[in-house]
């Protein structure tokens, strides 16, 4: 048998098989895709339209707690950290002060820095506290996704 038909099976079952994976994708999307929808985010595959963020969700949390932190006079915003520690000792988990503290650290960040942590840092940074990898693309904000999850697990002091 000639090897150059073998290789055109082959390649006949490659792309085949790639153009399977690649409808399945469309259809029920990536499982990168899925977990940050699960995360509250569902990305627009349109630049010009805005993200959408699921009701009720972690991401959600965090964004309704926007304006409560805004409010906080910056005594008031540094005492939070004394106030998540008790949380903590008091049997809370990191997972149950998540948006609360997030929201702290998004706020202490536009006041320090000028820098506001989007809605894809947030994901991130959830995704980082939850031991998993975040790919981000060069001037997403990776430094400053890190500060979420850092913050987070600081308070437990260990």
């Amino acid at each position: 048998m000639d090897v150059s038909i073998l290789e055109r099976i082959g390649d006949g079952f490659t792309a085949f098989s790639e153009t399977c994976v690649n409808f399945l994708g469309r259809l029920f999307g990536s499982s990168n895709e899925r977990l940050v929808k699960g995360l509250g985010l569902i990305r627009s595959r349109n630049p010009e339209q805005p993200n959408q963020v699921i009701q009720g969700s972690l991401l959600d949390q965090v964004n309704r707690l926007e304006p409560q932190m805004q409010a906080l006079s910056d005594a008031e915003l540094r005492e939070l950290s004394d106030k998540f520690r008790a949380r903590l000792k008091d049997g809370e988990t990191l997972d149950d002060i998540l948006p609360e503290a997030f929201a702290a650290c998004r706020e202490a960040g536009k006041r320090t820095k000028n820098m506001r942590h989007f809605d894809v840092q947030i994901i991130g940074g959830i995704v980082l506290h939850r031991g998993n990898i975040a790919e981000m693309v060069t001037g997403e904000g990776k430094t400053l996704v890190a500060t979420l999850p850092a913050y987070l697990n600081a308070l437990e002091g260990k």
